[in-house]
């Protein structure tokens, strides 16, 4: 087969190097991809959120499946695009997508199908949200409804913190993803990542992560897109995944194409847990970054075959044959993010890490320059390692870490502390 994988992150790299191993992949081009990337596919470069850019690029290529990594693409409904072309896909409908690209969406069909999840209330104005928050106080969580690239929630432990959340957004701090704002009860618990494939009717369950949004040590500083990830996740036992499938996935997969919106892909629920209870935070129409790297870890060569049979329709079939082990991605960030930094710094060290089916290091913002390897982001690399207790992945990282020259980049010393 002839496969495009669209988008350009360190998911996208994973997605990459696990479907390369599967022998049903003849040739592989990732758009536009990145300098790891282009190690191991061909990188072409056009708008992926173009609908009819995408489709004539996989006709004049023969492409017969294309994989939607990012939510920008389906939020523009590059997947409906490339249906209607008769281009095997996997990824949501745009009317799907909402799941992810609104949050009030998500709330609304929760309340429709008795999902549990969050109290919550919807504004789009600043006005009446203060009026809430003063009446709710704090803590209480203030979310942008759009897509914020993970970064627009914000969960605010005082008053204060919440309406200055609220004048943020309705400034424009979030683009047009604040134009509107979801404000929801603050959960107490633990915070897990349950990762579902479906064909719009079948669910299969394809494993739990855990992700550090912090940016430091201990769970503090700003949120970022992810700081690190870890799979499996002790706080999502078999029975905790089995009651979030009962009384979250299925009924909201149901809802879904009661509504003649069938879900197809992967659903990506985040999930907060108290007494063995899971509640919805919210739903990702697309793999979580870095959480995508630990699945793919875990995973590969099948992955293809599992979004194959998402894509075909023929999920109720398919199962996921896992090793009993663990894997742990630690990010390596620029110097200042989440706020300003630099790009066009060189890495150093990259050739003397392995390569391995237990040992990879999946670049996310990197590009090539002059030979070198240089930072083009700020997520820049993903150390991942697999092991057969967490402890074992977390040493082998954090060894693969240790031989990366990069002076202006850092990352955390602790990912996997919960269950460590």
């Amino acid at each position: 087969m002839n496969i495009l994988i669209l988008g350009s992150g360190g998911r996208e790299h994973a997605l990459a190097w696990a479907v390369k191993q599967n022998p049903k992949c003849d040739r592989l081009i990732v758009a536009p991809g990145n300098a790891g990337i282009a190690q191991i596919a061909e990188c072409a470069n056009f708008d992926i959120n173009d609908g009819p850019s995408v489709v004539q690029f996989a006709t004049d290529h023969s492409v017969d499946f294309v994989i939607i990594g990012p939510e920008a693409p389906l939020a523009a409904g590059v997947g409906d695009s490339l249906r209607a072309a008769g281009i095997l896909t996997f990824g949501p409908s745009q009317e799907a997508a909402k799941l992810e690209a609104s949050k009030a969406f998500t709330k609304e069909l929760c309340d429709a199908c008795d999902a549990p999840t969050a109290a919550y209330a919807r504004f789009d104005s600043a006005a009446p949200a203060k009026d809430y928050i003063r009446e709710n106080g704090a803590p209480i969580v203030v979310k942008a409804d759009g897509l914020a690239a993970g970064k627009g929630v914000i969960v605010a432990m005082t008053e204060a913190e919440a309406l200055d959340a609220i004048d943020d957004m309705f400034s424009g701090a979030f683009g047009g993803a604040g134009a509107e704002v979801v404000i929801e009860e603050f959960m107490e618990g633990e915070e897990g990542s349950l990762f579902v494939l479906c064909d719009g009717e079948n669910v299969l369950s394809v494993g739990t992560a855990q992700d550090h949004k912090r940016v430091g040590d201990g769970d503090t500083g700003p949120n970022t897109g992810g700081m690190g990830a870890y799979s499996p996740a002790p706080v999502l036992s078999a029975s905790v995944e089995a009651l979030a499938m009962e009384t979250i996935i299925k009924p909201c997969v149901a809802e879904m194409a009661r509504r003649g919106t069938p879900y197809q892909g992967v659903l990506y629920a985040g999930l907060m847990i108290k007494d063995g209870q899971p509640r919805l935070v919210e739903y990702n129409a697309r793999f979580g970054d870095p959480e995508c790297q630990v699945l793919m870890m875990r995973l590969g060569a099948q992955a293809l075959d599992l979004m194959l049979a998402c894509a075909d329709g023929t999920l109720s079939s398919a199962q996921v044959n896992w090793a009993n082990d663990h894997a742990m991605t630690i990010v390596m960030a620029a110097n200042g993010y989440p706020g300003d930094y630099a790009k066009g710094t060189e890495i150093r060290g990259l050739d003397a890490l392995p390569e391995s089916s237990t040992q990879m290091c999946f670049h996310a913002g990197t590009a090539q320059k002059d030979g070198a390897i240089v930072a083009n982001g700020g997520r820049v690399l993903n150390i991942t390692a697999r092991g057969a207790t967490l402890a074992e992945a977390h040493k082998a990282a954090y060894a693969m870490l240790d031989k990366i020259d990069w002076p202006e980049g850092f990352s955390r010393s602790d990912i996997g502390w919960r269950a460590l």
